[in-house]
């Protein structure tokens, strides 16, 4: 298949646009794969990991899901190093084939039952797979996004990359709702959770193929020289600050996406006791709700600047996540559950559309994509994979349903501390750059 021509922030409109589509298309698939199995983390829990306890499986369940985060700073140096050095277009396609190859060993692993230990050590192993490449996927897209889009307009073009995951949320929940609506619990227990990773598997062949015809970045091979992997990582190494503070500002994002979607129907359904049905259709709304907020903040942060969203969704998170929880818990319900899910996700939504874009502009352009996908994995690793699991825990150990407010705001007086720091950065930065002009 011949290589597309590479596209700018010249080419034309259609093309441009077509570049978005390509690029986001395998992020789709990612995501879905890790709402999938967040979602249906009982019933896999069940299968692969069966004890006497629900809550030993439950845990058991999610901390397999978290296994795959702690390898994406492997798969974000490795892969990342290698996106910076051979080519955005070359590292997509390489990510999604490792994707695919994860996705496809969860969804035909036979159970315990069949298979003994060998089952849940393949799905672990499949989870390591998704979570290697996962490493590089976001931020790559991302700094993909950044490289195509027309002046002025960086803000919008990236909040794609996180708009396509949202797609993933409803595609996910859509098929949740009616699996539900059409199966037992026993018959979602025993096959019903596999479907929806079939189905991810089924479309592998046709998102393959419309990645391949990705064209590059203009902007990557306008560069006279593309650093080698040592020299990358030596890069990386000298810019830690910025790695660093790029990771604290993810923590609050990548918290609360998976508050709001992967543990949400757990949530409901094992703590405020609603209808599995009811949490289903709550995730799939707030999906609705993050993909429509994320562009048009995106769009905001063009107009108003990054720094103002990213303050002022942290400071409403400290001020309003356990509060609003706790409300929630008090008297839970259907409507108030969807309430508290929709006022996340507008700040979830505002938050990245300024955060993610100023990471593009803050990480250096030799090693952005890896940087990116470096801080991105860091803080999936060490805040958001688990964060089921660290709520599950701590609604467990405080005997306080609200707790994942508290877990909430942790990770927004992080972000809010980063945005500081990074304020103070750019000031020297600038001072040291006048100087020397």
């Amino acid at each position: 298949m011949p290589v597309p021509k590479p596209v700018t922030a010249q080419t034309d409109r259609p093309t441009r646009i077509k570049a978005v589509f390509r690029v986001a298309t395998g992020n789709f698939l990612e995501m879905y794969d890790f709402t999938v199995f967040g979602y249906y983390a009982a019933a896999i829990g069940r299968t692969f990991f069966p004890t006497s306890s629900e809550f030993a499986s439950l845990m058991l369940s999610f901390a397999t899901f978290g296994v795959g985060f702690l390898i994406r700073p492997l798969g974000a140096l490795v892969l990342g190093a290698y996106i910076d050095r051979r080519g955005r277009r070359a590292g997509l396609i390489l990510t999604f084939g490792l994707m695919s190859i994860g996705t496809l060993s969860i969804a035909c692993v036979p159970g315990y039952a069949a298979i003994g230990l060998a089952a849940p050590l393949l799905v672990v192993v499949g989870r390591l797979l998704q979570g290697f490449s996962a490493g590089a996927e976001m931020g790559s897209v991302s700094v993909y996004l950044s490289e195509i889009a027309t002046p002025g307009r960086k803000g919008f073009y990236t909040s794609w990359q996180n708009a396509s995951q949202q797609c993933a949320v409803v595609a996910a929940a859509l098929l949740g709702v009616g699996l539900t609506s059409s199966l037992t619990p026993s018959e979602m227990d025993a096959w019903g959770w596999r479907v929806p990773l079939l189905i991810g598997c089924a479309i592998i062949p046709v998102l393959f193929m419309m990645r391949r015809s990705l064209p590059e970045t203009g902007e990557f091979l306008a560069r006279k020289r593309h650093l080698s992997t040592r020299d990358v990582l030596r890069s990386l190494a000298a810019n830690w600050r910025v790695v660093a503070l790029a990771t604290m500002l993810i923590a609050m994002s990548t918290s609360n996406f998976y508050l709001i979607t992967v543990y949400a129907p757990t949530f409901g359904r094992n703590v405020l006791h609603l209808p599995e049905l009811d949490s289903l259709v709550i995730t799939l709304g707030t999906g609705v709700s993050n993909f429509l907020w994320l562009p048009v903040m995106g769009a905001f942060s063009d107009r108003v600047g990054r720094r103002p969203l990213l303050f002022g969704c942290t400071i409403l998170v400290l001020l309003t996540a356990y509060p609003a929880l706790s409300w929630l818990t008090g008297a839970a319900s259907f409507q108030r559950l969807l309430a508290v899910q929709l006022w996340l996700s507008f700040l979830y939504g505002s938050y990245n559309g300024g955060m993610v874009v100023y990471l593009t502009e803050i990480i250096p352009a030799d090693v952005r994509a890896s940087g990116f996908s470096l801080a991105q994995s860091l803080a999936a690793a060490l805040f958001g994979g688990f964060t089921p699991a660290i709520c599950t825990y701590f609604i467990r150990a405080t005997h306080d349903p609200a707790a994942p407010g508290l877990w909430l705001s942790f990770t927004a007086t992080i972000a809010l501390t980063s945005t500081l720091l990074c304020g103070r950065l750019q000031a020297r930065s600038t001072a040291c750059m006048s100087a020397r002009i």
